[in-house]
């Protein structure tokens, strides 16, 4: 039982432990955008498209963000 226990308190440290380091669920919610819109495969991995980019730098807001021009 005590096993158990210490496993499950391993199990919740790193799970909240992931969780800092990956893309925030209510930040999507939050700008009604899909995850994919600002992260480039996995999120963990903190690869950004130019949109995740703006956000993280202008303190987690798209304020003023114009999306780039496509090249014609």
């Amino acid at each position: 039982m005590k096993l158990l226990k210490v496993i499950l308190a391993v199990a919740v440290f790193v799970g909240a432990l992931s969780m800092l380091s990956i893309a925030k669920p209510q930040y999507a919610t939050k700008e009604h955008k899909k995850c994919a819109d600002c992260h480039v495969g996995n999120p963990g991995d903190k690869k950004f498209t130019p949109m995740g980019q703006y956000y993280k730098d202008h303190d987690h807001s798209l304020d003023g963000y114009k999306a780039p021009q496509p090249k014609a």
